[in-house]
C-alpha cells in the first residue's frame, strides 16, 4: 500500500453480514472518496450453511454472492484505487481467489489478488459430528497481503475487527508491539462491522432519527489515524444517524467485557473515549492495547439433530384455557412421556406462549401466539407425524384456531460450541499475489492471568427521593444479540445523572427480575464507566438451534427497556 503515514485512512464497509443490501458496494465506492472496501460475510451460522455447502461441492463453501457484487464493481474499484478485503472466503478463501482471478480476466480488468487460509482446522478432529472447525485468526495476514501489491484480499474465518486492522497495520507500518494503535483499530472494526447498525440501524432510539433517513441508511467508514486514533463517519448525502449512541450501541454489541481478547491484541474497552465531533463524526480515541492471549477460539459447528416448528393463533377470550387445552391434545397426539405412544415423541418438545395485546381492536389484540417446537434426531419423529398432529385440531379445536402456516417436513438444526486452541497450533498463512505463501508469526502474547486494569470506579449513587414506576428505555438504551451461542446485553445511560442511577440500580439480579427467561441461567456483569454503560452476558443456546421466537436475542434489549422500573422522577 502507498505510504501515508501522515495522512489518514480511510476504510469503510460494504457488509455486516451473508445475504446484507446488494447494491452497497456500489454505493460504497460511488457515494465518496474511500482507500479500502472491506465486508464482512461471515457469522457462526453462517460457517455451518457453508459447511453444507461444501458438503455437496467441495469446490464451494464461500460466500457466493461477493462474486456477484464484484462483477459489478471490479471496474469501479480499479478506477478509483480502492482496495478490497473481505471474509467471504469463508471455508474456501483459495477456490474464491482463484474465482475472483478468473472475473478480472473476464472482465478485462488488472487485479492483484491474494487471500488468508489457515483457520479451517479438521473438523474431524473435534468430534464425529463436528462439521466445521475455525480458529479466529487476526488481521497480520491480511496486512502481509497488501504489502505485497494485492488489490483484493480474501479470507476465511479472521475476526470481523481484522478487516480493519490488518489495513491499518499495512498502511501505517504498525508492528505486533504498537498495542495501543492495534487496539485503537480493533475498537473501529468493531464499530464498522455490522454494516448500517452503527449508522441508525437496529438503535433504540430509533424514533429520534428522521424517518426519511432511516428508509436507506448509509454504511459506516473509519477515518483512521497513525496512532490508531479513529473518527467513525458516512459518506454525505447517505441515509441514518452517526451519533455517541449510534457508536455506543455497536461497541457493546457482542462483547463480553472490558477486555476485549483478540488474536493481534486486547483491546482494553474501559479506556475508550467517544467525543461527538461533528454532524455524524463520532471520535474514538484513548484506547489502551494489552497483548493476546496464548489461545485463539475455535468456533465448532456441527448439526444438533431435527427441528420442526407449529404456530398457532388463539383468539378470544379465556387465552390460557385455549392454550392449555390445545397443547394437552397435542401432547397426546405427540405421545407422553411414560405411555406406550411416547417411545415415538420427539426427544424435545417446548412450547412458548406470546400475547399479541388486550382485548378489543381487532383480532391480534385479542389474541396470542402459541408456538410448538420438537427437536430430535431421528427425522421421522419431528416430520409427518408433527404436522399430523398440528393439523388435526382444524376442525375439532377451539373456536378461531389457525395456523400462521402448516409445518413442513422438519430439518437439520446446527449447534454452535467456542473452544481454544494454542494460538502457536494454528498456521496463520498469506498467499500473495505472486502466489507466494508466508507464514506469518503470531506477536508476544500474555502468559495466563491477565494484567491487572485500572479500578472500576462507580460514581455516587443517586440521592433517595420521588420514584415513578415507568419503562427503563426512557432514560437508557440497549443493544443485545447471539454471540458464539450467549446472549450479550448492553445497557448504556443517556446522561451522567442516570448513569449514577444505574450504574447502581441494574444489578444482576434486577436484570434476572426483569427478564424471567434468564431466570438459572448465569448473568456476568461489566461496568465501562466511560461509555455510562453495563454490558451482560447470559450464557444460553446460540442461533442455530432456533428453539425460541426470538433465537437471535435481537429483541432482548428492547424487552428490558419495555419493563417498568421504578425511576427517580428527577431523572424523567
Amino acid at each position: 500500500m502507498p505510504d501515508a503515514s501522515d495522512g489518514v485512512l480511510r476504510i469503510g464497509n460494504a457488509s455486516g453480514f451473508y445475504g446484507d443490501r446488494f447494491d452497497a458496494m456500489r454505493d460504497m465506492l460511488t457515494d465518496g472518496p474511500l482507500d479500502v472496501l472491506t465486508g464482512d460475510y461471515l457469522a457462526e451460522l453462517t460457517m455451518l450453511v457453508l459447511g453444507r455447502d461444501r458438503q455437496k461441492n467441495p469446490a464451494l463453501g464461500y460466500a457466493k454472492t461477493f462474486l456477484r457484487q464484484l462483477e459489478e464493481c471490479l471496474g469501479l474499484a480499479h478506477d478509483r484505487g480502492v482496495k478490497i478485503v473481505a471474509n467471504a472466503g469463508g471455508l474456501n478463501p483459495e477456490a474464491l481467489a482463484d474465482a475472483v482471478r478468473a472475473l478480472a480476466a473476464r472482465l478485462g480488468l488488472p487485479a492483484e489478488v491474494a487471500h488468508v487460509e489457515g483457520d479451517d482446522l479438521p473438523a474431524h478432529d473435534w468430534g464425529p459430528e463436528v462439521l466445521t472447525a475455525n480458529a479466529y485468526l487476526g488481521g497480520a495476514g491480511i496486512a502481509a497481503c497488501l504489502r505485497a501489491g494485492a488489490d483484493i484480499v480474501v479470507t476465511g474465518r479472521v475476526t470481523d475487527a481484522a478487516l480493519v486492522s490488518g489495513p491499518a497495520a499495512a498502511r501505517f507500518g504498525w508492528g505486533p508491539e504498537d498495542l495501543d494503535a492495534l487496539a485503537g483499530a480493533v475498537v473501529a472494526g468493531r464499530v464498522l462491522e455490522c454494516g448500517s447498525e452503527a449508522t441508525g440501524g437496529d438503535h433504540a432510539f430509533f424514533t429520534g432519527i428522521d424517518a426519511h433517513a432511516l428508509r436507506r441508511p448509509g454504511f459506516p467508514l473509519a477515518e483512521i489515524h497513525p496512532d490508531g486514533v479513529s473518527v467513525i463517519t458516512k459518506h454525505p448525502g447517505t441515509g441514518g444517524l452517526i451519533d455517541v449512541g449510534t457508536v455506543t450501541a455497536q461497541l457493546l454489541y457482542g462483547t463480553g467485557g472490558a477486555r476485549h481478547a483478540g488474536p493481534d491484541v486486547t483491546a482494553r474497552l474501559d479506556t475508550v473515549r467517544l467525543a461527538q465531533e461533528g454532524p455524524d463524526r463520532v471520535r474514538i480515541s484513548g484506547v489502551r492495547g494489552e497483548p493476546p492471549p496464548p489461545t485463539l477460539k475455535v468456533g465448532l459447528n456441527r448439526i444438533g439433530g431435527w427441528r420442526n416448528e407449529a404456530v398457532f393463533v388463539l383468539t378470544g377470550p379465556d387465552i390460557d384455557a385455549r392454550a392449555r387445552c390445545l397443547r394437552d391434545r397435542l401432547e397426546d397426539a405427540l405421545g407422553r412421556e411414560g405411555t406406550a405412544a411416547g417411545a415415538a415423541r420427539p426427544a424435545e418438545v417446548r412450547w412458548e406462549l406470546a400475547r399479541a395485546g388486550r382485548s378489543g381492536g381487532g383480532e391480534e389484540r385479542a389474541g396470542a401466539y402459541l408456538r410448538l417446537v420438537v427437536r430430535d434426531g431421528d427425522p421421522a419423529k419431528v416430520g409427518r407425524a408433527m404436522s399430523g398432529a398440528t393439523a388435526e385440531p382444524a376442525l375439532g379445536g377451539d373456536p378461531g384456531l389457525r395456523l400462521t402456516a402448516p409445518p413442513g417436513k422438519g430439518a437439520p438444526y446446527g449447534v454452535f460450541e467456542a473452544r481454544y486452541v494454542d494460538a502457536d497450533a494454528v498456521p496463520h498463512i498469506a498467499v500473495l499475489p505472486d502466489g507466494r505463501r508466508m507464514g506469518i508469526p503470531g506477536p508476544a502474547r500474555t502468559g495466563g492471568t491477565a494484567p491487572a486494569g485500572p479500578e472500576v470506579r462507580l460514581p455516587e449513587p443517586w440521592p433517595p427521593g420521588p420514584v415513578r414506576c415507568v419503562p427503563l428505555g426512557l432514560i437508557a438504551g440497549a443493544r443485545s444479540g447471539d454471540r458464539g451461542g450467549d446472549a450479550t446485553l448492553g445497557v448504556w445511560a443517556r446522561s451522567d445523572d442516570a448513569w449514577r442511577w444505574l450504574a447502581h440500580e441494574l444489578t444482576a439480579d434486577c436484570l434476572r427480575g426483569l427478564l424471567p427467561e434468564t431466570a438459572g441461567l448465569p448473568v456476568v456483569r461489566q461496568v465501562l464507566p466511560h461509555l455510562r454503560a453495563l454490558n451482560f452476558t447470559v450464557l444460553g443456546e446460540g442461533v442455530a438451534g432456533r428453539a425460541r421466537f426470538d433465537p437471535r436475542g435481537k429483541a432482548l434489549g428492547e424487552q428490558l427497556r419495555a419493563r417498568y422500573i421504578e425511576i427517580p422522577e428527577a431523572l424523567l
